[in-house]
């Protein structure tokens, strides 16, 4: 799995070009991640756009770069009707309005998206940062894109915003410690390939105690 990472401004999400040809988030930075994208890959080859959960920071500039590459979206179902809230969206904790996007997939826990080269990202539905957030396990190469679940160094998703859900989000990283990662491909902040499984352990004790 060829893997292209791209964070254009400083708010922005982290994105992923996967393969050439599926992109794992958008950030807010349109012009930059377009540019981006453009010395990287004829943007025509742009197939889908996954969105790891509804917020902004990861969604506002998919809309524009569907229309000018083609590629389609896809976002879990239960945060699609959220994505032109501008309260939900955090829009307008940016000073924005959530833009107007209508996905053309709805995502459930279990689907499995083929990327190339006999390679696949699973699903996995991780509630709790928003209802519908999701991360994207692929299993050759023990890769795990994140969202905004868990980060490096054992931090986790912030659950105060609206929708959040802090026993919810306990219980979505419980699923992700099940996991074999050999690299962390997080929504914010560094790319890790250092003892990964560890991090997320301290990622699940980190949210456990916030519950007490």
């Amino acid at each position: 799995m060829q893997v292209k990472h791209f964070n254009i401004g400083l708010y922005d999400a982290n994105s992923y070009l996967i393969n050439g040809k599926i992109l794992i988030d958008t950030g807010m930075s349109t012009e930059g991640l377009i540019s981006a994208i453009e010395n990287t890959i004829d943007i025509k080859n742009l197939e889908l756009i996954i969105l790891t959960h509804c917020h902004y920071d990861h969604t506002a500039s998919a809309k524009d770069i569907a229309a000018k590459s083609g590629a389609k979206i896809a976002i879990h179902k239960d945060d699609a009707p959220l994505l032109e809230n501008d309260t939900i969206t955090a829009a307008a904790m940016f000073g924005y309005k959530a833009p107007s996007i209508e996905p053309d997939i709805l995502l459930s826990e279990g689907d499995r998206i083929p990327i190339g080269d006999n390679e696949e990202l699973e699903v996995i539905h991780t509630p709790g940062h928003t209802p519908g957030g999701i991360c994207l396990y692929e299993a050759k190469s023990k890769s795990l894109f994140s969202g905004d679940t868990v980060f490096p160094n054992g931090s986790i998703g912030r659950t105060d915003f609206d929708s959040g859900n802090r026993l919810q989000l306990t219980e979505s990283i419980n699923k992700l410690v099940q996991l074999d990662v050999k690299t962390l491909y997080p929504g914010h902040g560094e790319v890790t390939s250092n003892d990964v499984n560890t991090q997320i352990q301290f990622s699940l004790r980190m949210s456990k105690s916030m519950l007490l």
